[in-house]
């Protein structure tokens, strides 16, 4: 069973997929239309209450993304 906490940290969306971008080795460029809404501002977790239970994640962002790609990719 996988549960998702989150990490207590915070990513844009602009960051995220420049991430992704890195990892699948996209050359092109990303386009944004502003004229859009950019979703909620802020969708960060409040993890307080686990981290005082000495939990902490096994895998960081990059590397979870990393994992599906390679699994994923053809």
């Amino acid at each position: 069973m996988h549960i998702n906490i989150g990490t207590g940290q915070d990513l844009s969306i602009k960051e995220l997929a420049n991430l992704i971008k890195k990892i699948i080795g996209f050359i092109g460029r990303l386009e944004w239309d502003t004229s859009k809404p950019d979703g909620t501002i802020r969708k960060l977790l409040d993890v307080s209450k686990i981290n005082r239970l000495v939990w902490k994640e096994k895998l960081e962002l990059e590397e979870g993304i990393k994992m599906v790609f390679n699994n994923y990719s053809i």
